[in-house]
C-alpha cells in the first residue's frame, strides 16, 4: 500500500522509485520474514522517465526498509540507487554505494 498518495476513488495506487510504501518481507532473516514494514523503493524494472527526457531501467526491483521518520533499518545497501530516491531520502544516499 502506497502512503501519502491522492488518487481516484477505487483505483489502486501504484508506487514508483522514491515512494514510501508498506511491504511484507519475503526474503531475509527469520525474525523479519512475514512482518510488515515501511520501505522506500530504490530500483524498479519499469522505465522511469526523468525531467531531461531520459529513461532509466534497472535489472531488478528493490526497496530499503525505513521507519516512518526516515531512519534506515539496515546497515548497507547492495546495488545502485536511483537519484529520485536519493534526493528525497538523504540517509539512503549516504549508505548507497552508487547513485544512478
Amino acid at each position: 500500500m502506497v502512503q501519502k498518495t491522492k488518487t481516484r476513488v477505487a483505483r489502486y495506487p501504484a508506487a514508483a522509485v522514491g515512494d514510501f510504501c508498506n511491504v511484507v518481507v519475503k526474503k531475509g532473516p527469520g525474525e523479519l520474514r512475514g512482518q510488515i514494514f515501511g520501505a522506500v523503493i530504490v530500483r524498479q524494472k519499469y522505465a522511469v522517465r526523468r525531467l531531461n527526457g531520459t529513461r532509466v531501467t534497472f535489472e531488478d526491483n528493490a526497496a530499503v526498509l525505513v521507519t516512518p521518520e526516515g531512519e534506515i533499518k539496515g546497515t548497507e545497501i547492495k546495488g545502485p540507487v536511483a537519484v529520485e530516491a536519493a534526493e528525497k531520502y538523504p540517509r539512503i544516499a549516504n549508505l548507497a554505494s552508487m547513485v544512478v
